[in-house]
């Protein structure tokens, strides 16, 4: 017995035989307890838990109502980077009509696997709520919820690379391949300093620097460049994961198959807590660039015709492993480019761009009013903050606290979005049939009407149709709703308004205006998907009233993850919104 199991032993086992006797009282569903109710923890069980993970329990608290940290609250309340380290914040600080961000009970600063088995063991005893966060980014609230104990993996931030990874239980004489070793409480920025911008290779996160590396593999994992590298649950080979009764596992394709799988996607915090990840990572690219550009049309009649030739640039063109993120469409009829490209030159990549742009050249009715503009850099570079400061570009900005890591960096459109109180957000995958010659005028006619209710985007990378077969096959092993195989796109229709945080200096919460913004997004929604009915959602990025949420998120796959739910958590004691079980 090596010094994890006995460990752990050692943890759970005294623990087991009271944990047997609320066997009835865990399942959730409003069953576990309330301050005030009998049997809830005193201050005296609270500090034995404490004792038992080596004094990292704390009451967390909003530092905005704190008057010893209120001043440097307000000083970096609009850094992404201060609210991740804040137990008592969320990145959004409330979604109408569903949640409003609210500190936990308590909170474990988790720096091992032992330590969360002793929580979860203890929690399930007492019957108190878990909760698990990472990066905080959750728009369904699985981040907060008050009356919890919150598991906070914040400090079980590594990253290491390793050039040849067998997942444990292979058979003897497999090939390994180069990986990395991921902590549960890194976000992304984290890992693509270790193994891009220091180690030369590329590992599929996501887009938001600040998120974290965990939770976006259980939900899916989309990134800027996933046609050409898939998932971040596509390229996990490997996890270190609790389970509901207390067991620290490794699980990969041949221990705890189905556990490992349905961590790829099957949605945050429902199977176990993950405290590692170990990822596939890819020869980097030469060069990543960037295209931008407005461009408007002069009437409704025009502006269909250019969405139109819009969706057909992108099947004969775009809709392929190098090209990635989105295009907006507003009701104004003006289309935004923020699109990306790996694996090309800046002249290849203009070439592929050079037939749309004859067509609009051609054609007097459309101007363009941001100029059309493209550019490489290199990809080593891509999160590299110092390239950037060194350039005098701004669009990359760092954590702007004293001591902050130096290749801590955010993009700098993300900090609008810090406490964000959500008003309805949407999300729909858009099958390849849409872009067929005798759809495409349909869906165009579908893209300008649902914009004039409220305009959207179609993120591009959120769809696998057009990625290589291989990368096909791996996102085919995952928990995810087969549709995204077929998808080009995914629509996402959202509306929200400023931050919401308690204490925030002439903080208002508009609901009349949110219901608004429910109201226009809904309409929005309802008319784009009349041509793509029972269009699957996104679990991390999708409606917190999403309607027949487990087949929008997992399509065919539910039944396997049912039972994967009844085999590794049968009491629920991991219960999160839209998830299984």
């Amino acid at each position: 017995m090596d010094r994890r199991t006995l460990l752990k032993t050692a943890l759970i086992l005294p623990l087991l035989p009271l944990a047997a006797k609320v066997d009835a009282f865990v399942t959730g569903g409003g069953r576990w307890l309330k301050p005030g109710a009998s049997g809830w923890p005193t201050d005296a069980d609270w500090d034995a838990l404490n004792r038992q993970v080596g004094g990292r329990l704390s009451i967390p608290k909003n530092p905005l109502l704190d008057p010893a940290t209120r001043e440097d609250a307000l000083a970096h309340i609009g850094n992404q980077f201060y609210v991740g380290d804040q137990p008592g914040l969320t990145q959004t600080g409330a979604y109408y009509r569903a949640w409003t961000s609210t500190p936990s009970a308590r909170v474990l600063a988790a720096e091992s696997a032992e330590d969360i088995a002793t929580a979860i063991a203890w929690a399930r005893r007492r019957r108190v709520r878990l909760v698990v966060r990472g990066g905080g980014h959750s728009y369904l609230g699985a981040s907060n919820a008050p009356d919890s104990l919150l598991i906070w993996t914040r400090r079980m931030n590594t990253v290491e690379m390793v050039d040849s990874f067998v997942p444990k239980g292979a058979a003897s004489g497999s090939i390994g391949v180069p990986a990395a070793h991921v902590g549960a409480g890194a976000m992304w920025i984290d890992a693509y300093h270790a193994v891009t911008t220091v180690g030369g290779r590329y590992i599929q996160g996501g887009g938001c620097t600040t998120v974290g590396c965990a939770g976006f593999t259980n939900g899916g994992g989309f990134g800027s460049l996933s046609k050409g590298f898939g998932t971040g649950a596509s390229n996990l080979l490997e996890a270190e994961v609790v389970t509901a009764d207390g067991k620290i596992r490794i699980v990969n394709a041949f221990q705890d198959p189905e556990l490992f799988w349905a961590l790829k996607g099957g949605g945050g915090g429902s199977f176990g807590v993950i405290t590692r990840l170990t990822f596939r990572t890819h020869d980097l690219p030469e060069q990543i660039g960037g295209v931008h550009g407005r461009i408007e049309a002069d009437s409704d009649a025009s502006f269909v015709a250019l969405v139109a030739q819009v969706l057909r640039h992108f099947r004969e063109n775009l809709c392929n492993p190098h090209w990635g993120e989105q295009i907006e469409f507003h009701g104004d009829r003006h289309i935004d480019l923020s699109m990306l490209f790996q694996g090309l030159s800046e002249d290849e990549a203009k070439a592929a761009w050079q037939p749309f742009l004859q067509w609009v050249a051609g054609r007097p009715a459309y101007t363009w009013v941001k100029p059309f503009w493209l550019k490489a850099m290199p990809a080593r570079h891509f999160w590299d903050l110092a390239f950037y400061q060194k350039l005098g570009l701004t669009f990359a900005v760092p954590d702007d606290r004293p001591g902050a890591p130096a290749h801590h960096m955010m993009w700098a459109g993300d900090k609008e979005q810090v406490g964000t109180y959500i008003h309805a957000y949407t999300s729909a995958w858009l099958p390849s049939r849409l872009l067929q010659d005798n759809q495409v005028e349909t869906l165009a006619t579908a893209i300008v009407e649902a914009s004039r209710e409220l305009g959207f985007s179609l993120h591009f990378n959120k769809g696998l149709f057009g990625a290589s077969a291989e990368t096909l096959a791996q996102a085919r092993d995952t928990a995810m709703n087969p549709d995204v195989l077929d998808a080009f796109a995914l629509a996402i229709i959202a509306n929200g308004g400023p931050a919401v945080f308690e204490g925030l200096p002439g903080m208002h919460r508009d609901d009349a205006k949110a219901q608004q913004g429910e109201d226009a997004t809904r309409k929005s929604y309802a008319r784009l998907t009349r041509v793509a009915p029972g269009a699957g959602a996104y679990f991390s990025e999708s409606d917190f009233f999403q309607k027949d949420y487990k087949k929008a998120y997992w399509g065919t796959n539910v039944p396997r993850l049912a039972a994967a739910k009844r085999k590794y958590d049968p009491e629920g004691i991991f219960a999160v919104r839209n998830g299984i079980g």
